[in-house]
């Protein structure tokens, strides 16, 4: 399964992901034009603040296998696509009781007029990440991945991708242990406060 992988480490809350989805889900596709459209377009990921200062967290919807959303819609308004396996809205079932919205695990979903609303533009509907399945299907990789400068949104095949993740965590975390010197050791035999050597040394 094709997924956007998010390495927070490397977030630095810029939320050009952000810009770029919206752009993305607008009927002009273009930033000037997209400001006056309405309903005006959203961003289906959302840049939130890190567990410390100055840290980043861009949150998006997982497309979980199973997913607790698609499972509570009363309407079937929520599908999965069988190609890409993403979790797809369709805004003109969508009642906006927020059953999905309660058992999503991520806050993944928020609620906003659309165009394909059941009634009329007024009405708020599910608004999620669609995984960015036309570009997909047009062979490009997601808005947000493309626009990311720093790596913190990476596309691929998931299990390869935890795979050079994990490889890469692997290589700073030994650099890292080869970067601390040695503990010191105390020579208990030594009268006084004994002699420090460091361990390894001659």
């Amino acid at each position: 399964m094709r997924t956007v992988l998010v390495d927070p480490a490397r977030c630095v809350g810029c939320r050009q992901c952000e810009l770029a989805c919206a752009v993305a889900h607008s009927a002009s596709k273009d930033l000037t034009r997209a400001l006056a459209e309405w309903p005006p377009p959203r961003a289906r990921i959302h840049v939130e603040a890190g567990p410390v200062s100055g840290s980043a967290f861009p949150n998006r919807c997982r497309h979980c296998e199973p997913a607790p959303c698609l499972a509570v819609c009363p309407t079937g308004a929520l599908g999965r696509d069988p190609d890409e396996r993403l979790v797809l809205v369709d805004a003109g079932r969508c009642i906006a009781c927020a059953m999905c919205a309660i058992v999503c695990p991520f806050a993944a979903l928020t609620f906003h007029p659309a165009a394909a609303a059941p009634t009329h533009s007024e009405s708020p509907v599910a608004t999620k990440c669609d995984g960015c399945i036309e570009r997909l299907r047009a062979g490009d990789e997601p808005a947000c991945v493309e626009v990311c400068k720093t790596g913190a949104l990476l596309y691929g095949e998931i299990n390869t991708l935890i795979r050079a993740d994990r490889a890469a965590l692997a290589r700073r975390t030994l650099a890292a242990a080869a970067a601390v010197p040695p503990p010191v050791a105390y020579d208990a035999a030594a009268p006084g406060r004994g002699s420090a050597t460091r361990r390894g040394a001659p």
